[in-house]
């Protein structure tokens, strides 16, 4: 029997979510897309030959729901989906901060919730997607999810309770990095480079260095040693990272980023 999957509420993530999958093999004509507007709906049938739906019909006619939405409209979009949605459909939420919890108790009694964390770089088919299981989701529920979210990338299952942890650390993740590579490249501007030839050092180094962290089984102090020679350039780098407490810095973005996850599925703003 033909499966039919539908991603409401298709922005960025959502699309790159679409995309994926049918790069994956999944043939468009089973997939369904919400969109709050019309010419938004319109662009992803041109694009991609999907089915533009009502979130209504969605849960309707759906075998599984992807909640794509900002955790602030996730409230909206409940409201207008939860009288809909029969308890067999598998229901995945891809908001910050959100409990499966949240779902279960808007919807029919015992229906499949599962919780995914995924990020930005599902855009290039690089993602790391944290998966979770709500109280009804079984084992074949998750697989299903990581058959989904593998098109776009790697994938992980967690306890819900790291979830928060994972958003912080992978779900923003990226973004550490694009701030890091734009100090980076001032710092090139200022010994004297042009921004073109310091982004593409910083770039290379940076993909060369995730490579090496993923294929190589080092540890990543390892990795740094093998760089840190005596009384050297790189030393001395590390020294005043150490002396403006770069290390203690990023454990507390990390901790805010965590804390504000919790305070969305509080519903705080």
């Amino acid at each position: 029997m033909t499966e039919k999957v539908a991603v409401l509420g298709t922005g960025k993530i959502g699309e790159a979510l679409l995309s994926g999958m049918i790069r994956a093999g999944w043939a468009p004509a089973d997939l369904l897309v919400t969109a709050r507007r019309q010419e938004r709906a319109d662009e992803l049938r041109t694009r991609y030959g999907v089915t533009p739906v009502s979130n209504a019909e969605a849960a309707k006619t759906a075998d599984t729901l992807i909640l794509t939405v900002k955790p602030q409209d996730m409230g909206t979009l409940m409201d207008e989906l939860a009288p809909h949605v029969p308890a067999e459909r598998l229901v995945i939420s891809g908001a910050a901060g959100i409990p499966t919890s949240y779902f279960e108790e808007k919807l029919a009694p015992n229906t499949p919730v599962v919780r995914v964390m995924t990020n930005t770089p599902a855009l290039v088919d690089e993602a790391m997607s944290v998966i979770s299981a709500g109280s009804h989701a079984t084992a074949e529920h998750l697989a299903h999810a990581e058959q989904i979210f593998g098109g776009v990338g790697k994938t992980l299952r967690v306890p819900e309770a790291q979830q928060d942890a994972c958003t912080a650390l992978s779900g923003s993740g990226p973004a550490y990095f694009y701030y890091l590579v734009e100090a980076m490249t001032d710092a090139g501007i200022l010994l004297g480079l042009p921004r073109d030839k310091a982004h593409d050092l910083i770039v290379q180094a940076a993909i060369g260095a995730a490579v090496m962290l993923r294929d190589s089984g080092e540890h990543p102090v390892k990795l740094r040693e093998n760089v840190t020679s005596p009384a050297g350039t790189t030393i001395n780098a590390i020294r005043e990272l150490e002396n403006h407490g770069v290390r203690a810095a990023l454990i507390a973005a990390l901790e805010a980023a965590r804390d504000r996850s919790k305070e969305l599925a509080s519903g705080k703003g």
